[in-house]
């Protein structure tokens, strides 16, 4: 089973590598929406995957990295895409977070990514 809990960050970035003129090449910022999966069995006895108060806790020291920065300065994110954030998010939750099963960032209602581990590296 698996099971998420969104959170919501602000941030301000700009795109390096896109070509000239591109609008995105702009400083620009976004109300990002992020869903953090895991997936495991419900405990027997608890009948929950994990506490969703435990994957919060978990998962804020990451957000607060992010929330009201500007990403291009944030190591490992100098070209911010939602790709690119996707991952970087991974990785940083990878290593306490060892239900991780799906990482999301959307950076608008419409656009966004998803990144599931080492499995997306080979698409």
């Amino acid at each position: 089973m698996e099971i998420f809990r969104e959170f919501t960050f602000e941030a301000a970035h700009r795109l390096p590598h896109v070509p000239a003129g591109h609008k995105c090449a702009r400083l620009h910022g976004h109300s990002y929406r992020v869903s953090v999966h895991v997936n495991g069995l419900p405990d027997p006895l608890l009948g929950w995957v994990m506490d969703f108060g435990d994957l919060k806790k978990l998962v804020a020291p990451v957000i607060e990295r992010l929330d009201h920065y500007y990403l291009n300065e944030v190591e490992g994110l100098d070209n911010p895409t939602s790709e690119v954030l996707a991952r970087w998010m991974w990785q940083q939750l990878s290593p306490t977070l060892a239900l991780l099963s799906a990482v999301t960032v959307r950076e608008t209602c419409t656009s966004g990514a998803t990144y599931r581990g080492e499995t997306d590296e080979h698409l």
